[in-house]
């Protein structure tokens, strides 16, 4: 074993990607084919309660129900016919419905591009909203009056259920502005593009914004300026300059908007991607399943690959193989208002919930039924009487302590991928275009509902961005001047894995691991909104914003309580990342 099969290459070669992709995606359909198998549950007995609710079938109805659907034959077997019927252009049927997969799935797949494009449009239009001034400043060398938006950093800390819910009753319920549910225009596009992309854009705004002022810097922006180049010309070549660096994030930020797009759908009831795949794992109804995750891998690989090329065609030949590929970090001064922001919503958060810690979660009382708040119950009471304060602490504790032991374990396997390198970068890269919401999806089929089964999902595809850094870090630190010295003088494996190699990189993923941790704790609170998680009576905020979202017109405080409890953690989320040293370079040796 080398030095060099230690780390991943900064550039790993196309068979380990290409291969690592087909593997993964082989791997993914399989796992949905043996969801029936996998399950508790008989899946005759599930489909036969989608079809009628019978709660007690015969034996003679489920055995007809299992020689129908060919489950006596095996899960091999229903994979081989789906995929040959594939090359035909058949999806099969739907165990509940008995209709065709495919038309079903093509008209989601319809609606739900419609509402990514708009999506992506807001995206775009908030993200150039947000770095506007440092471009308009720094192209006329002014940078240090340029500085990053408060406000951009709370926007996109802000979670994508959250604004849809907010964005629904505010002013589709309450103002009629726009429809609120289902699918009838254009105008029921516009509150779900909004919650999908107003984070989306802030976020990405916000890297534009602290790279620019690095791209100002650079020597050839000196020299520009003094031939008396247009600031309009000099905008645009940063631009150009930043884009490539910030590219990368736009993948997830795709992804996110798939996620996202399930819990939004549900919220605004349409019928896409996200709604079929979310009613077809409920039921156990394997087809359209099984179309919809192969079609949301493949916009996941599609949007890699585009992003990769545009990125390639940014730099250019100079640029492309080896060279800078980002501009140097800004040396301008951080704004210590987002200290104080993110030490104001700690100190409020952990005030909640301590209180919240001091009352019982679970005491019904129906004569107290959504109360408002008042002395003796400070965020009010639930449908059942219950205290909501109470709810939110307790509901904090169990959240908080699997989300820990989740971050623990994909930062662990994260590591361990990323250390193999090229083996695992086609696997890391269509890993990352997986959401966990449908990570959820898949694992509740096999699980059922339940804390532990989402926090099983975010395992499956949090490790991602652990193994990225990981192979990032490595690379690096193969080319430094000190592992070649030690190389060259002969030292093993262990010891370049002991004293260069994890000294390197752990530090750096502890750090990165801390800073994800409250981002964590948001998607476990998204699965639990979408009933994937914690089930009742255990408090968890997603499901606190579910079970009392009906409630949202006449007692709107008992969604208020978790619902500022979530934006103060976002807040928390993105401000740490902002101001901490979760990036993935590490400290010079001295």
């Amino acid at each position: 074993m080398s030095a060099t099969s230690l780390g991943a290459g900064p550039h790993p070669p196309r068979w380990g990607a290409g291969a690592g992709r087909i593997v993964a995606g082989a791997a993914l359909l399989t796992a949905v084919a043996l969801l029936p198998w996998l399950s508790r549950t008989d899946p005759a007995l599930t489909v036969l309660r989608a079809r009628s609710a019978d709660q007690d079938p015969t034996p003679a109805q489920l055995a007809a129900v299992r020689e129908q659907l060919g489950l006596d034959d095996g899960p091999l077997a229903h994979l081989a016919r789906w995929l040959g019927g594939l090359l035909r252009g058949d999806a099969g049927t739907s165990w509940v419905s008995g209709e065709p997969v495919l038309p079903q799935v093509t008209s989601a797949f319809a609606v739900s591009l419609t509402m990514m494009l708009g999506a992506l449009a807001v995206t775009v239009v908030v993200a150039a909203l947000v770095c506007a001034r440092t471009l308009h400043l720094g192209s006329r060398r002014r940078l240090r009056r340029a500085r990053a938006g408060t406000a951009a950093a709370v926007l996109a800390a802000l979670p994508k259920f959250l604004l849809a819910s907010l964005l629904a009753t505010v002013c589709g319920v309450w103002l009629g502005w726009l429809p609120s549910q289902g699918w009838e225009g254009p105008s029921s596009m516009v509150l779900p593009a909004l919650a999908l992309g107003l984070p989306s854009g802030a976020m990405i705004g916000g890297l534009l914004d602290q790279s620019l002022p690095g791209a100002f810097q650079e020597p050839w922006a000196r020299t520009w300026h003094a031939f008396g180049f247009s600031p309009g010309r000099i905008a645009r070549t940063a631009l150009r300059r930043t884009l490539p660096a910030v590219l990368p994030q736009l993948l997830p930020t795709v992804v996110a908007l798939v996620g996202g797009a399930v819990a939004v759908e549900k919220i605004f009831n349409i019928p896409g991607l996200g709604r079929l795949a979310l009613d077809a794992a409920m039921a156990q109804d394997l087809p359209p399943l099984q179309t919809v995750t192969l079609v949301l891998v493949l916009l996941g690989v599609t949007a890699g690959l585009l992003l990769q090329a545009l990125g390639r065609a940014l730099l250019g030949p100079a640029l492309r193989d080896g060279a800078l590929t980002a501009p140097p970090p800004s040396t301008l001064p951080r704004r210590r208002s987002l200290r104080w922001i993110a030490s104001c919503c700690a100190a409020v958060l952990l005030t909640a919930v301590v209180a919240g810690l001091l009352r019982d979660p679970l005491q019904v009382d129906t004569a107290a039924r959504l109360l408002p708040p008042s002395v003796a119950h400070p965020l009010g009471t639930d449908a059942l009487g219950r205290d909501l304060l109470a709810r939110l602490g307790h509901g904090a504790l169990r959240t908080a302590g699997v989300a820990l032991l989740v971050t623990a374990v994909s930062a662990a396997a994260g590591l361990l991928l990323g250390m193999a390198g090229r083996v695992s970068a086609g696997l890391t890269e269509v890993g990352s275009t997986l959401p966990a919401v449908l990570a959820g999806l898949l694992t509740t089929a096999v699980t059922g509902p339940s804390v532990w089964g989402a926090a099983c999902a975010v395992c499956l595809v949090g490790w991602t961005p652990y193994a990225a850094q990981t192979a990032a870090l490595l690379a690096q630190e193969r080319a430094s001047g000190h592992m070649l010295a030690s190389v060259s003088f002969g030292a093993g494996p262990s010891y370049l894995l002991r004293h260069h190699l994890l000294p390197a990189v752990l530090p750096s993923l502890v750090r990165n691991a801390l800073l994800r941790l409250p981002t964590t704790v948001l998607v476990l609170a998204s699965l639990g909104f979408l009933g994937l998680g914690e089930q009742p009576p255990t408090p968890e905020w997603g499901r606190l914003l579910s079970e009392n979202q009906p409630y949202v017109e006449l007692a709107p405080w008992t969604v208020l309580g978790p619902a500022c409890a979530l934006v103060l953690l976002s807040v928390l989320a993105v401000v740490g990342t902002a101001t901490g040293r979760g990036g993935g370079v590490p400290r010079r040796r001295r």
